[in-house]
C-alpha cells in the first residue's frame, strides 16, 4: 500500500462514442463503441485519510470518507463518493488520496462525461490503496456509483468502453452475458461529432421513464431494441468488410428508429441528421442517450474537417446557435501513469 505523501500518478479515463447500439445495454443487448481521444485526468498528488478533489472547471469538492461514507456530497463529487463507497464493498483499503480533476470533454454531449469521471476516480483509489480488479468487475462497481449518485439506471455500456476501449478499434459488448470482442475501424473511416448546443443529462430527461416503458414491454420499445440489436451485428459485418455506405444506412436506419419507436428525438437531432446528409456523409444518428447532446456521422476521413465545417455553419445558419464539433479518433482504453 502506498504510504502518505506518496505521489501516486495520473488516473485517465476517455470519454465514448457508440457507433450504434443506443439504449441496448440495460436491457443486456448489443453495443458498439469505441473510447475517444478527449477524457478526463486525475492527477493524484498524494495519499492519506480522506478522500479530498479539486475539479479545474468545478472548484474543490467537500472531503470525504475513502470508503464512501458520511454525508452525501453534492455535484460532480457525488459521483466519486459513490465510487467510493461501491470499491470499499469489494474490499478496497480504506486509503484516501488528494487530486486535481481535469477534463477536455464536453458536458451534455454525449460523450460520456459521468462514466469517464467514475472510471478516473475508480482507478485512482485503487492505485491510491494497491487494490486490483479486472476490468469488467471495475466497470459495473462504476455502473452501480451512477446508479447511487444520481438514481440513473444505466447500462454498462459507458463504463465498459472508457475501461476496454482499444486503439483503431470499436468493442463489441454483449451487455448481458459481457462477452466481447474488438472490431477494427476501416481505414477511411472518419467519426464526427455535433453537438446540437441543446445539453442533456439522464437526470431530468426521460431517460428512466424509457427504461421503465421498456421493461414493462411497451411495443414500439421492445421494436427499438430487437432491431437496434440486428443493426448492430449488421454494422459491425458492414466495418470488418469496409463496407462504409452499408454502416451510413445503418446509421440512419438506428436514428429513425431512435426518433420514431423509442421517441428521444428532438428537432435540432433530427435536423443536424439532415445536415450530415447533405453535406456528404454516408449516415448519421443521435448520439447517447437522446433528448438533446450530439449527433455521429460516418464519412471519409478525407472529408471529415470540411463536413464538420459544412453542419455546423449550415446548422448556425437555420437555428442561430454556434456549436461545437470534433473528430473522434478511436483511441486507448482507461490507464494509471505511475
Amino acid at each position: 500500500m502506498s504510504t502518505p505523501g506518496t505521489r501516486i500518478g495520473v488516473a485517465w479515463a476517455p470519454g465514448r462514442v457508440n457507433l450504434i447500439g443506443e439504449h441496448t445495454d440495460y436491457s443486456g443487448g448489443l453495443v458498439l463503441p469505441v473510447a475517444i481521444q478527449f477524457g478526463i485526468r486525475l492527477d493524484i498528488a498524494s495519499v492519506g485519510g480522506e478522500v479530498s478533489l479539486v475539479s479545474e472547471r468545478f472548484g474543490a469538492a467537500e472531503p470525504f470518507s475513502p470508503d464512501g461514507g458520511g454525508s452525501a456530497a453534492t455535484g460532480w463529487a457525488r459521483y466519486a463518493q459513490a465510487v467510493a463507497y461501491e470499491l470499499d464493498a469489494l474490499g478496497r483499503p480504506p486509503v484516501g488520496l488528494t487530486g486535481t480533476v481535469s477534463s477536455d470533454l464536453h458536458d451534455g454531449a454525449g460523450l460520456s462525461s459521468s462514466a469517464a469521471l467514475e472510471v478516473a476516480v475508480a482507478l485512482a483509489l485503487c492505485a491510491a490503496a494497491d487494490f486490483e480488479l479486472e476490468p469488467l468487475a471495475l466497470a459495473l462497481a462504476c455502473q452501480r456509483a451512477e446508479l447511487r449518485a444520481v438514481g440513473v439506471p444505466c447500462g454498462i455500456l459507458d463504463q465498459a468502453a472508457s475501461l476496454l476501449g482499444r486503439e483503431g478499434h470499436a468493442l463489441f459488448l454483449d451487455c448481458g452475458t459481457l462477452e466481447h470482442r474488438l472490431v477494427p475501424l476501416p481505414a477511411a473511416a472518419a467519426l464526427v461529432v455535433v453537438d446540437s448546443g441543446v445539453q442533456h443529462s439522464h437526470e431530468t430527461s426521460g431517460y428512466a421513464q424509457r427504461r421503465g416503458e421498456l421493461e414493462a414491454g411497451m411495443p414500439s420499445r421492445v421494436r427499438h431494441v430487437r432491431t437496434e440489436n440486428q443493426r448492430v451485428r449488421d454494422f459491425a459485418a458492414a466495418f470488418e468488410r469496409d463496407d462504409l455506405a452499408d454502416a451510413g444506412r445503418l446509421l440512419l436506419e438506428s436514428h429513425a428508429s431512435l426518433r420514431d419507436d423509442y421517441e428521444v428525438s428532438i428537432p435540432e437531432l433530427d435536423q443536424l441528421i439532415e445536415l450530415a446528409q447533405e453535406a456528404g456523409a454516408y449516415g448519421a444518428r443521435l448520439l447517447g442517450g437522446g433528448f438533446g447532446g450530439s449527433i455521429l456521422a460516418l464519412t471519409d476521413t478525407g472529408h471529415a474537417d470540411a463536413l464538420a465545417t459544412d453542419v455546423t455553419a449550415a446548422y448556425r445558419e437555420r437555428t442561430g446557435r454556434d456549436v461545437a464539433s470534433l473528430v473522434a479518433v478511436a483511441s486507448a482504453g482507461a490507464k494509471v501513469q505511475r
